[in-house]
């Protein structure tokens, strides 16, 4: 196992010690309208995990977005945080185009997608963190963890899409998962370009293989490895 610590946009391994696991499971979401937030977040296509109420003076319930394995929770006397404060919450995408376009046709409110500008600031831009200047349209190199695009819910909680396609190194564990039907195609799409380049580069030949390599290729992307050529 390692520690992954990123210092002036480079990624740096240092050695650690296996820990018990302690997985992150459970974000808390402050709203004023609990029956509104429920239809809002159903209406994303999350799964309702629990509705659970104990009398007139609490209630919570769960959600959980597809692929993911932290769920939000809100209700009754849940938080005593101001409803809408919740801000800069992060869904990781593999195709950010796609995610936003569902989202649109599920009647939901999503910016255009967008990319920081490097090293720029302007004051607070409220739907991106930081107050780092938003460009418009994907980052133009088409790199993981660059381009965005944010929506909020009725209170005004903020979320953002995030696209990544390759994760930083030690990230991930060395076993490669997918977490839809949907990511895994964008992962087989990516293989499959890369894939026609290599055989390009062997003289145009059909690489019988080809299996072995996708293979290699999708669990070193996701591992945030070298990639192979």
């Amino acid at each position: 196992m390692s520690n992954t610590q990123v210092s002036s946009g480079a990624a740096i391994e240092t050695p650690r010690v296996r820990t018990a696991d302690m997985k992150f499971e459970i974000v808390v979401i402050p709203v004023s309208d609990v029956d509104r937030a429920k239809r809002f977040y159903d209406g994303l296509g999350w799964r309702l995990d629990a509705d659970f109420a104990e009398g007139d003076d609490f209630r919570v319930i769960q959600f959980t977005p597809p692929g993911s394995g932290c769920s939000v929770i809100f209700g009754k006397n849940v938080t005593a945080a101001a409803p809408g404060s919740a801000q800069g919450l992060y869904l990781i995408v593999s195709d950010i185009k796609a995610a936003r376009e569902e989202l649109l046709g599920r009647g939901v409110a999503v910016s255009e997608v967008f990319h920081p500008a490097d090293g720029k600031y302007a004051g607070a831009d409220e739907p991106y963190l930081f107050g780092r200047l938003r460009v418009g349209g994907p980052d133009s190199e088409q790199r993981s963890y660059r381009s965005f695009a944010s929506f909020s819910d009725p209170d005004g909680n903020g979320w953002l899409f995030q696209e990544i396609t390759s994760r930083l190194p030690g990230r991930v564990d060395a076993d490669t998962t997918f977490t839809s039907a949907t990511e895994l195609a964008s992962a087989l799409r990516r293989a499959a370009a890369a894939h026609g380049e290599h055989e390009k580069r062997n003289g145009g030949q059909h690489d019988a293989n080809w299996p072995d390599w996708y293979a290699e290729y999708m669990v070193r992307e996701q591992a945030g490895e070298e990639l192979p050529l």
